[in-house]
């Protein structure tokens, strides 16, 4: 049996390693990451995973360490129109698969104006949002990015002090209220080790 090919954001490299052990997986599939910073570009997301797949048999199963991901759509038609057997991670984006869908959606119904940070980007929050939003160097877009924003979530995957300090003090730079929900691993490696049963089988 050809070892199933995960192809994941970068911004998962932690969180899945840790998935992969716990379930003794880690030797039983082959996983190559793509640049985190696709996470600002998700029209580039798909065209990324099709130059990936050019070689790669037909017959190989491949996951996809992504949800839809602001591809609008596009993730999942490049899914049904691809020659291999491909699934991907459920939900809208990473704040969904970590939280829960249910959870997730109190969340939002909670406050609409919520910017979400996970663990990744909250220790990235410099090089993937104040720089890569241009904010550095044109400060007055913070103000015109976050205008309808309320609150910053961190939606944790470990116990991390640091990780909590680097959120709050993003929620300070974007003069949000900051909130901390506590996700774990749970609902991101179910769906994980449910797909690569299913591909190992």
């Amino acid at each position: 049996m050809t070892r199933p090919l995960i192809l994941a954001c970068g911004a998962l490299v932690s969180e899945l390693r840790a998935v992969l052990g716990q379930a003794g997986l880690s030797d039983a599939v082959e996983v190559s990451f793509l640049p985190a910073p696709l996470h600002n570009h998700p029209d580039r997301i798909v065209p990324e995973l099709a130059d990936r797949l050019t070689d790669v048999d037909t017959d190989r199963p491949i996951f996809l360490g992504y949800a839809d991901c602001g591809t609008g759509g596009l993730l999942d038609a490049f899914i049904e129109s691809a020659e291999h057997s491909i699934t991907r991670l459920p939900g809208a984006h990473c704040y969904e698969f970590f939280a829960g869908g249910s959870q997730f959606a109190e969340l939002h119904e909670e406050e609409l104006g919520t910017f979400y940070l996970t663990d990744f980007l909250a220790k990235h929050f410099d090089a993937l949002i104040w720089r890569g939003f241009g904010i550095e160097e044109h400060p007055e877009l913070r103000d015109l990015y976050f205008a309808h924003y309320r609150r910053v979530v961190l939606l944790s995957q470990r116990e991390d002090a640091a990780v909590v300090d680097a959120a709050r003090t993003a929620a300070d730079r974007l003069g949000l209220e900051f909130h901390h929900v506590h996700t774990g691993l749970d609902t991101f490696a179910t769906p994980v080790t449910l797909a690569l049963a299913g591909a190992s089988s």
